[in-house]
């Protein structure tokens, strides 16, 4: 293992700036996966799981989901939550049981809910509930992905080292092309954000700014049939 003073931050700025892959770039046609944008993780000071980033997060997220839309791309919202038994919840949520923990999010309840500055339509966008850390994991995500013929994934939401990660390398795993607008994505601590921002670069898929993924989307021309 090499060793090194560098901190995660550090380390991602350097692959950034020196890649040693080249990009997998957009395919033909990419759904746009908004990974846990709920109250439980995107308010901070009113619940304790909250994180933020970059403050401008989910204005970006914002614009991309209209952006896709206005040309007729699939966008999909992801978000957790379980009965009020918790029985759904399954071995990840029984590690803790306080009203912060995974296993008491509600249904229905405030920490369930997609945080208000977010424009989710919920006549046209895919809305998932998952109960796992990938959207993969026991939804219709794969089949939506054939049915809309999606070669491309574009993944914003949190967290960059849970969440986000498991949808990526499922992802790459279904064959799929893989763009994380960097601006998008957030976690609780900078160490396994910049970290598995670092891991995504190198192994897994695109790390991009926000710009470039608005500019694509911007140019994009829905094919004619």
């Amino acid at each position: 293992m090499e060793m090194s003073s560098f901190t995660a931050r550090q380390l991602y700025e350097q692959a950034k700036a020196n890649p040693t892959r080249k990009k997998f770039g957009f395919g033909r046609k990419p759904m746009l996966i908004n990974v846990d944008l709920q109250c439980a993780y995107t308010c901070v000071g009113e619940f304790v799981t909250a994180y933020e980033t970059d403050p401008k997060q989910l204005e970006y997220i914002n614009k991309l989901t209209h952006l896709a839309r206005s040309k007729h791309l699939p966008v999909t919202w992801t978000y957790v939550a379980y009965m009020e038994s918790g029985e759904d919840c399954g071995v990840w949520g029984t590690r803790t049981n306080t009203p912060d923990s995974l296993q008491n999010i509600k249904v229905g309840s405030r920490r369930s809910q997609f945080d208000p500055r977010l424009t989710v339509d919920a006549v046209k966008d895919i809305i998932l509930n998952k109960r796992m850390a990938s959207p993969f994991h026991e939804t219709n995500l794969q089949s939506l992905m054939v049915w809309h013929q999606c070669d491309t994934v574009v993944i914003t939401g949190g967290s960059t080292s849970g969440c986000v990660r498991a949808c990526v390398v499922d992802s790459i795993s279904r064959g799929y092309r893989v763009i994380v607008p960097e601006e998008c994505v957030a976690d609780k601590h900078e160490s396994p954000h910049f970290a598995n921002l670092y891991d995504i670069a190198i192994k897994y898929g695109d790390v991009i700014p926000v710009a470039d993924a608005l500019a694509w989307y911007e140019a994009y021309q829905p094919e004619v049939r």
